[in-house]
């Protein structure tokens, strides 16, 4: 794939206010940034309840829908989305894009983490870890029968109700529903098999070298099977970015940063494949190198405590490199 053809999302890193990497004014400021700038046509946000926690992600779309014009808006992933009551989100989701004009994306996703996490935080709402995978394919069925029909009734494993309506209805007709799956290559084909079969787009993520590759290509076979064209079918890698002349110090303060996010969880080798890191020129590489095993889009959230720093540098030094 050509480098010239991929386009570029900005991740706000929300769960950073719990940590002083920045105010959520100022990760506002970057996103209206992001906004007024052609190189990025997304702004993205995470999201958790209590296994990760952050600032709501529904809330924060709601400020950024006042607070840019342009840009698509999306949640990556939402790994709520499971244990949320798919009517009430999708009465939510509904308005978030009907106040934003069109321009909500959502990337569903099971949420499930390892060491007992997402087990603890599912069961204050009775939901198991092994169930979140059928929860979310039933939530999204419910969610785009309601963004488009009257009178609903909906019979299933976990939800069923009779004569059911939402009003807003989303602008977008039919609003999309992404999946966020990122699985080990030798177990990933129930879950690239259901984004194959139900999804409008995949999200992902590279945590060690050539999985974007692997994935991607398991998921061309297995759209080609449900007669869908991989050609035309829309992919995003969820990745990180650390500007430094010395490499090394950029993985560094890349590690100190995603231990702070989400636990001492990922290895050195992890951050390093997961994060465009050094020089500009090293960077752009990298995320080519993204490009070439086949991503079509790429949002960048910036590991590094100088966020406002780094985003200059990723839009005047590396972004061009990219695209040149």
């Amino acid at each position: 794939m050509s480098a010239g053809k991929v386009s570029f999302g900005f991740t706000i890193p929300q769960r950073g206010v719990f940590f002083d990497i920045a105010s959520w004014r100022q990760m506002l400021a970057l996103a209206r940034e992001a906004d007024k700038n052609p190189l990025f046509d997304s702004v993205w946000v995470g999201d958790s309840v209590m296994a990760k926690p952050r600032p709501e992600s529904i809330a924060l779309l709601g400020a950024l829908s006042s607070a840019t014009e342009r840009v698509r808006l999306g949640v990556g992933c939402m790994a709520s989305f499971p244990i949320r009551d798919p009517i009430v989100f999708a009465y939510q989701w509904a308005t978030l894009d009907l106040i934003s004009n069109g321009r909500m994306q959502l990337a569903a996703c099971t949420g499930i983490v390892a060491g007992g996490v997402s087990a603890k935080e599912g069961g204050v709402f009775g939901i198991k870890d092994g169930q979140r995978g059928n929860r979310m394919a039933e939530n999204i069925a419910i969610c785009r029968r309601l963004w488009c029909e009257d009178n609903v009734t909906f019979t299933g494993k976990y939800r069923s109700f009779e004569g059911v309506s939402i009003m807003p209805r989303p602008i977008q007709q039919p609003c999309p529903i992404w999946i966020a799956a990122n699985p080990p290559p030798n177990q990933s084909e129930i879950p690239l098999r259901r984004v194959a079969r139900i999804a409008d787009g995949w999200m992902t993520v590279q945590i060690f070298p050539g999985m974007l590759g692997a994935l991607w290509s398991k998921l061309s076979t297995y759209l080609r099977d449900e007669g869908k064209d991989p050609a035309t079918f829309p992919n995003i890698a969820y990745h990180n970015i650390n500007m430094n002349p010395d490499r090394n110090s950029a993985l560094d303060e890349s590690k100190r940063f995603l231990d702070l996010y989400y636990g001492p969880v990922f290895a050195p080798q992890t951050i390093e494949a997961w994060t465009a890191a050094g020089t500009p020129k090293q960077c752009a590489d990298h995320l080519r190198d993204l490009i070439r095993d086949g991503a079509k889009s790429i949002t960048l959230r910036i590991t590094s405590w100088d966020q406002r720093g780094q985003y200059d540098r990723l839009v005047n030094e590396v972004l061009p490199l990219v695209l040149s």
